[in-house]
């Protein structure tokens, strides 16, 4: 009898050991790239065959007890979940339950158009492409951020968030929207009413200058130049905008053939601003046309040194000078090029 009551206990005490191993021993392993993605309407079985699947579970006895016990059954929660080493079946349960998800931090550089913006959105979140476009091209779904379909990148401040993976296009742009009203202090706002303009021509006209170089000295100079250009009413005559119009960002030069192309992002049909953006400029470019020095330049053009800055004139006979040293630089570069690759 005693040795019949010791195999029990034994038997029970293995039992205990086996489940509480299964429940608080590191039973979870890490999946693949180490995040678990819960898509949004994923049910409890879904789920507990996604993670038997990818291998962090081995089984789903144990997984099923304890969710019921813990009702995470009744309410899962979508989201990038960080599992990056073996943990218990209990804390997965209770992360999984309290959604509590590690959001990925978005880097926003530079983004052209909308269809970049919404490939963005589908590599790093959960949103689809095409969902993602048809929002930005919907004239009611972005009443509510102050932007039309022409405007709407306006709302993005290049910069690092971080975000939740389950966010959707509405959320994305709500977020960007805060980020863009705390970006436009009363400063700001007060710099872009002395120039003539609103937060979204100053971002307009930031995304061209942007465009025209990535020399800082010479943004301030460039965008001095457009907004005399805007105060006279004179045609912007800027070469991004081509690109823009045609869609052709390989553009290398921008010949007399092109400066016909009917869009109204054409500066050379049309005057004023375009009506939008050309790209999302940085903080510093938008920071640049905010802090244009007032200048008497009319025009501008890229130095035959072709060390990224431009010489820039009052009048247009300079101007023509400065654009001759530099067109015989280019054709000189030219030749000299197309002879170095007929010796090789």
């Amino acid at each position: 009898m005693k040795r019949l009551l010791g195999i029990m206990i034994v038997i029970v005490l293995l039992v205990v050991i086996v489940i509480g191993y299964n429940l608080f021993g590191p039973v979870v392993n890490p999946p693949e790239g180490k995040y678990l993605y819960v898509r949004t309407g994923t049910g409890f079985e879904q789920l507990k065959t996604q993670l038997i699947e990818e291998n962090i579970i081995s089984g789903g006895f144990f997984f099923d007890k304890l969710s019921t016990q813990l009702e995470l059954n009744k309410n899962i929660k979508p989201g990038r979940y960080l599992i990056d080493k073996r943990i218990s079946l209990i804390k997965l349960v209770r992360m999984l339950r309290n959604g509590k998800q590690t959001p990925l931090k978005l880097v926003i550089n530079k983004l052209r158009t909308k269809n970049d913006l919404a490939n963005k959105l589908y590599k790093n979140f959960e949103i689809d492409s095409l969902d993602a476009i048809r929002f930005l091209n919907s004239k009611d779904s972005l009443n509510k951020f102050g932007v039309d379909t022409n405007t709407v990148m306006t709302l993005i401040i290049p910069n690092t968030y971080n975000i939740s993976w389950n966010t959707n296009t509405s959320e994305f742009l709500g977020r960007m929207k805060s980020e863009h009203d705390k970006f436009w202090t009363d400063e700001r706002i007060k710099k872009a009413a002395d120039k003539g303009l609103n937060e979204q021509q100053v971002y307009t006209l930031a995304s061209i200058v942007e465009e025209e170089t990535n020399k800082q000295k010479d943004r301030l100079l460039i965008a001095s130049t457009y907004l005399n250009r805007l105060k006279i009413g004179m045609r912007l005559q800027a070469d991004p905008t081509i690109k823009y119009a045609m869609k052709d960002f390989s553009l290398k030069r921008i010949y007399k053939k092109y400066l016909d192309v009917v869009s109204p992002y054409n500066t050379y049909r049309n005057n004023g601003l375009p009506p939008g953006p050309i790209a999302t400029p940085g903080i510093n470019t938008i920071d640049a046309v905010l802090d244009a020095p007032e200048t008497d330049y009319i025009y501008f053009v890229a130095k035959p040194s072709f060390d990224g800055y431009s010489n820039f004139a009052t009048s247009y006979a300079d101007h023509q000078k400065f654009a001759r040293a530099y067109q015989l630089a280019l054709d000189s570069l030219i030749l000299a090029r197309q002879k170095k690759d007929s010796i090789q």
